[in-house]
């Protein structure tokens, strides 16, 4: 295997360690509230803390990431992980899982930093090696969201989290084993600032508030009221079905990528998306609802080869930085939105604006750039 291979599988394998000890409270902490010592409440406010400090602290993220290296902030992201994962499992209460959120939130930031590094490093394969670590990403959350809903039927919710701890340490080794040294690419840029957003940035926006946002929150819903009986377990498989559908089609997706053009490609399963989404809003839910599950798993590859294709050089880990910020932003959006809008606007009318502003974003990327 190539360096740059190995390294993107490190990267991934790194992030597909330790990304369980969040997806899993996502689904656990709401219907557990009470056995972590939190209001439901203040258990959305702990589930929006993580990408709360990632937009204030990925530009911070970057600066360490391009003064220590991949290898030192992958190392410190893993220890990191360790530790929340057993604050959520050690210590109940707001303040403490407050705590464990926030390093979470930097931890990830220098994991996703690292993943789209490696896969973008080399131009050259660049879409491929992000298929492949995307697929390999999205293993961890889709096993560990069913595991962990099925061990809540004997173990108290907050201990599902020590096993979750154990599997992050299990990181460590793949993260030593990548590149040490001063990140060169973001060396001496001081990371990314928070800007006025450029079209894959207003891309990322509408895309984390609809289909990270919105699509998410309706899913695990609907997921619970088919099944109210196993509420945990049909939301957890809900869920995981968004991560094996990137398993299935993270690597066929590179391969398109790079025989017809990433942007091309995202362009036209942007669209085929926000046509689910208009599906759903039609009438025609379950069919919308997998046709999103299929192309979301074809989509996530796609931006950080877009992204490092149009900012060659120093500006390429900042860029995607910078969109990943921006896309944490719709991603936090979302649920309040929908929270607040469902109650009030029909959902026919809430789906089709979303298919609609989703729709505009990707077609804006297809305009030429002026020089």
């Amino acid at each position: 295997m190539s360096t740059p291979d190995r390294d993107n599988r490190n990267a991934a394998i790194t992030l597909a360690l330790t990304l369980p000890t969040d997806t899993v409270l996502y689904l656990l902490l709401p219907l557990h509230a009470a056995e972590f010592g939190v209001t439901l409440a203040e258990a959305g406010l702990l589930l929006a803390a993580n990408r709360l400090v990632r937009i204030v602290g990925y530009g911070w993220v970057a600066r360490l990431y391009a003064g220590r290296g991949t290898r030192a902030a992958c190392l410190m992201a893993v220890a990191a992980s360790v530790a929340s994962s057993l604050g959520y499992a050690l210590a109940p209460g707001v303040v403490m899982l407050l705590a464990a959120r926030l390093a979470w939130g930097l931890a990830f930031a220098a994991l996703n930093i690292a993943t789209q590094d490696m896969a973008t490093r080399l131009p050259q394969g660049a879409a491929r090696r992000s298929g492949t670590s995307r697929a390999i990403v999205a293993a961890g959350p889709m096993l560990c969201l069913v595991a962990g809903a099925l061990a809540t039927r004997w173990v108290p919710a907050p201990m599902v989290f020590l096993g979750l701890a154990a599997l992050a340490a299990c990181a460590l080794p793949f993260a030593a084993g990548l590149p040490a040294g001063q990140g060169t690419d973001a060396l001496g840029k001081g990371g990314p600032r928070f800007s006025l957003p450029g079209r894959m940035d207003v891309w990322g926006l509408i895309q984390g508030i609809t289909l990270e946002g919105l699509y998410v929150f309706a899913l695990a819903i609907l997921a619970a009221a088919a099944w109210p009986e196993a509420g945990a377990l049909a939301a957890g498989a809900a869920l995981a079905s968004r991560y094996l559908a990137e398993i299935l089609l993270g690597r066929p997706a590179g391969a398109l990528a790079e025989r017809f053009g990433a942007l091309r490609v995202l362009i036209v399963v942007s669209l085929g998306s926000a046509a689910a989404l208009a599906a759903i809003g039609l009438g025609a839910l379950w069919l919308g609802v997998a046709v999103v599950v299929v192309l979301r798993g074809i989509l996530q590859p796609l931006p950080p080869p877009v992204i490092a294709a149009a900012n060659p050089g120093p500006a390429r880990v900042p860029a995607l930085a910078r969109q990943a910020t921006w896309r944490d932003i719709g991603a936090g959006l979302g649920p309040l939105l929908a929270g607040m809008l469902l109650p009030v606007v029909p959902v026919p009318a809430l789906f089709l604006g979303a298919a609609g502003v989703l729709a505009l974003a990707s077609l804006g990327l297809a305009r030429p750039s002026r020089p």
